[in-house]
């Protein structure tokens, strides 16, 4: 049995019997692992049983574990799910995760507005509209609204319309070039942009034979009413709608809306691909990388897939097709009809053409796996070419596969503020990106902030129990160099491998040498350090430029009677700046949730005395 506490011990024997998430934290708070359970007590406490035989990696994540925390659910399928969305929000250390995932985007209509924009966001709000995504190829999602909007001539600007009273609003070239019916000076109706709106909607949401035989109708009836340039305009959208149809030429033979999915998995490596159909027609496939522990079986690594990837996603298919049975399919599938509000059915095809199109689906995503390996094995003997000439270059002991880089941005008096940068192997590793408000440091002194900002980083290292680098970069000379060694060697830290690089002359000072090295300007290595220290600055600086940003928005929204932090959030959501607020009227600003029209006299008023 691991080593455990006896605080730990207590919280062990007094676990509850009910479905949940548990959620494992080291002795710093930092959380290494989110897991559901039908049964809190006995799952938790498999993991501390004397008799548990785990693998090398899970048995290291315990010997971590310092303290955990739960989360009751009323079911199994509400615990699948909160562990589906803490997952995504904290990216465990030990978990599989979708990789990069918060940077996927989505096509945001803005139906809660009464003429909807078609808008590409990055993140999903509870907020009235109707999203689709996530989409892996941003280049052809910017492509498919680019050929929507401009196929339904939606409009492309960002005025609040109707114009709020006392507003007038003119039409844009967009009109003129006919890419906009013109609803801002209403040359345009509400019900007929509307209409415009609901066939963008029902192409994206996979409905285009549904779609073409209402336009069809409409085209037929303006026909017979002798409107004959709205049906001319109706005749060029479903030519255009058949046209993309007729590409889409994977044709499953029957009216459904499925998903395929299937993996391709080298150790650690995982790739994903998702082929969906609707109304019977293949009209996209989306890939995705996933980082998994090599003692996760492929039907976990899939099951965490699919509840990560239909967790949030606004359109769910009538029916999955997987490659293998998951652990639990029919809690999945339980999971699966309460996001959608709907049946849906899981299926493990063996024969057939869903069995042929899963067989597809895999040769994708093996190719897409070959394809990123060659170029992480081509990057990686690129970069072991540069850390080997850098070990060389300046006689280090050990090479630098991990190597970080300190650097101070201050610009007066205050806003001081430091960073920290990360490589492993040669490349930025930005999840270990650190940055620091200067705290103790007064004026300006870059000596006594950069043994602030090394001591803060090198004293969390030391409490997290994590590997220390292989090499310390500080961005400067002789005096940075020696501020760096002192505050190691108080910390009773051995063994670090630490050098200054001064920007003038690009020398390299190092301990124990008392005239800087200089190597040639085209050497790998110098290329390297120069890459990491500019890194360091430029990371130093965009904080600082944040850091000092909002510190002017503060103080000048501050202080506003009736201004609070949620009013503050609002008006620089909807105008961007203070210096736009300061340019609407009364009646502008008053359209922002909860700004009365005296609070908007108010605010006017107290920015243009400031």
């Amino acid at each position: 049995m691991p080593k455990v506490s006896e605080s730990l011990s207590l919280k062990i024997s007094t676990l509850p019997t009910v479905p949940g998430v548990y959620i494992f934290k080291n002795k710093v708070g930092k959380i290494l692992y989110i897991g559901k359970a039908k049964n809190l007590r006995n799952r938790v406490r498999t993991y501390f049983q004397q008799s548990a035989t785990h693998t090398e990696r899970t048995a290291r994540m315990v010997e971590k574990v310092a303290d955990f925390e739960l989360m009751v659910t009323e079911n199994e399928v509400e615990a699948l799910i909160l562990e589906a969305n803490l997952v995504h929000e904290h990216h465990p250390l030990y978990n599989v995760a979708l990789k990069d995932d918060k940077h996927f985007p989505y096509i945001k209509v803005t139906t809660q507005e009464r003429f909807p924009r078609v808008l590409i966001v990055r993140k999903l709000e509870k907020d009235g509209a109707t999203y689709f995504g996530p989409y892996t190829s941003a280049k052809g999602m910017r492509k498919t609204v680019s050929f929507l909007t401009h196929l339904f001539k939606i409009r492309s600007c960002s005025y609040v319309l109707p114009a709020p009273e006392g507003k007038s609003v003119k039409v844009c070239l967009d009109y003129h070039i006919k890419r906009c019916g013109g609803p801002c000076e209403s040359h345009q109706s509400e019900e007929s942009y509307r209409a415009s709106v609901d066939s963008l909607l029902m192409i994206l949401a996979g409905k285009s034979r549904k779609l073409l035989k209402l336009l069809t109708d409409r085209m037929q009836t303006a026909s017979d009413k002798e409107q004959f340039e709205e049906a001319g305009e109706l005749r060029d959208q479903i030519e255009a709608i058949q046209s993309v149809m007729r590409k889409q030429n994977v044709d499953v033979g029957e009216v459904v809306n499925r998903d395929i999915i299937s993996m391709a998995r080298e150790e650690s490596v995982v790739i994903a691909v998702v082929m969906q159909i609707r109304e019977g027609i293949l009209i996209g496939r989306q890939d995705f990388q996933l980082s998994a522990d090599e003692d996760h079986s492929d039907a976990d690594v899939l099951e965490k897939f699919v509840a990560q990837y239909y967790n949030g996603q606004p359109n769910l298919p009538r029916e999955l097709c997987l490659p293998c049975n998951v652990p639990d399919n029919k809690l999945l599938e339980q999971m699966l009809r309460k996001l959608r509000g709907g049946a849906v059915s899981v299926v493990t095809p063996k024969k057939g053409q869903k069995m042929r199109l899963i067989d597809l689906a895999a040769t994708n995503a093996r190719l897409l796996l070959d394809e990123l390996l060659i170029q992480k094995r081509n990057q990686t003997e690129r970069t072991s070419k540069m850390v080997t000439a850098l070990q060389e270059a300046i006689n280090l002991k050990k090479a630098p596969r991990t190597i970080v880089c300190f650097d101070i941005s201050n610009t007066g008096e205050t806003d001081a503020v430091g960073s920290c940068v990360f490589f492993l192997n040669g490349k930025p590793r930005k999840k270990e990106y650190r940055h620091f408000k200067i705290k103790t440091v007064m004026g300006q002194d870059d000596f006594a902030m950069m043994a602030e900002v090394i001591g803060r980083y090198f004293k969390r290292r030391q409490e997290e129990q994590l590997d220390m680098p292989d090499l310390v970069v500080v961005d400067g000379g002789k005096g940075q160099l020696s501020t760096a060694i002192k505050v190691i060697n108080s910390l009773n830290i051995k063994g670090l491998q630490i050098i200054g690089l001064a920007k003038r002359l690009e020398e390299i000072y190092q301990e124990g040498m008392s005239e800087p090295l200089i190597i040639p300007k085209a050497s790998p290595a110098l290329m390297l350090l120069k890459q990491i220290r500019d890194e360091a600055h430029r990371f130093a600086i965009t904080y600082n430029r944040k850091v000092r940003s909002k510190r002017t928005i503060t103080s000048a929204l501050d202080g506003i009677k009736g201004v609070g932090p949620a009013k503050r959030r609002a008006l620089l959501n909807t105008f961007g700046s203070v210096k736009r607020i300061k340019e609407q009227t009364p009646d502008l600003l008053s359209v922002v949730k909860g700004v009365t029209p005296e609070l908007a006299k108010r605010i006017l008023s107290k920015l243009k005395e400031r």
